[in-house]
């Protein structure tokens, strides 16, 4: 199973552990396209753009302005510890085992306005740039076009490499819009997590982006391969629902706790 996240506005920067390696993204020439495409714009034109403070503007056009096509080895980290959210909170990749993460590599991938596609261990300098955001890059009116269909091809081609028959989707709706799932080969699978609260149950954005973590954990941890072995997962109260799932749609429920 080929599992899929998404990035997060959040990174850390601080230094990983020197003994772990860094690879280089696939579609490294595309990101320098897009950083320079986004240093052309003016720090008032990037806030429009990307709906920031006035603070987090001048941070990313100067991320934009430093981005480098051949980066010194101590401006990037490791996108799996870079990423900083409540996905990454869940995955906790800092504390994976090496044989996890060995496995991450070849059955874990992060989608990026920026950099396209990633695996785990690719190296990534800082940056902000959400796939849903109107930069036009050439005829591309968006980021969604610009992509097209390669980061689909992308993802069949990962799970094929990796002997996948299934792409977990642990991603928000805004980032899996961009692998386009109906020209993929490989069967999609997108679990739902429900938090119960006064009597209905519900998806809670914060609480789900950590659990869809936590199952990237689950499936690498356990070398999952098949839908049906999802049902194990069980985490901060998160359970299978048999009878709420439907075929490559689990269902997760957290039950509202009642002081006693």
């Amino acid at each position: 199973m080929l599992c899929v996240i998404s990035p997060a506005k959040s990174l850390d920067f601080s230094p990983a552990a020197k003994d772990l390696l860094a690879s280089e993204p696939m579609f490294a020439e595309d990101a320098n396209l897009l950083a320079r495409t986004a240093a052309r714009l003016s720090r008032t034109r990037l806030k429009a753009l990307m709906a920031l403070s006035d603070e987090l503007a001048a941070l990313n056009h100067a991320r934009f302005q430093t981005f480098s096509p051949e980066p010194a080895g101590n401006t990037t980290k490791q996108a799996a510890l870079a990423f900083a959210g409540d996905t990454y909170t869940g995955l906790g990749f800092n504390t994976l085992e090496r044989e996890a993460v060995t496995y991450a590599q070849d059955h874990l991938r992060i989608l990026s306005g920026l950099y396209g596609i990633l695996r785990p261990l690719d190296a990534i300098q800082p940056y902000r740039l959400e796939m849903g955001r109107r930069l036009k890059v050439g005829r591309a009116e968006s980021l969604y076009d610009y992509w097209g269909e390669r980061l689909a091809v992308a993802l069949d081609d990962a799970a094929e490499v990796a002997g996948a028959n299934f792409v977990l989707n642990c991603a928000s709706q805004e980032y899996f819009r961009a692998a386009r799932a109906e020209k993929m080969r490989t069967a999609v699978v997108t679990p739902v997590f429900l938090d119960e609260k006064n009597g209905s149950a519900k998806v809670i954005s914060f609480f789900a982006k950590r659990a869809r973590g936590a199952m990237a954990r689950y499936v690498v941890e356990n070398r999952v391969r098949d839908p049906e072995a999802l049902s194990g997962f069980c985490w901060e109260g998160y359970a299978f629902q048999k009878e709420q799932s439907i075929q490559l749609q689990p269902v997760f429920l957290r039950r509202e706790r009642i002081a006693a």
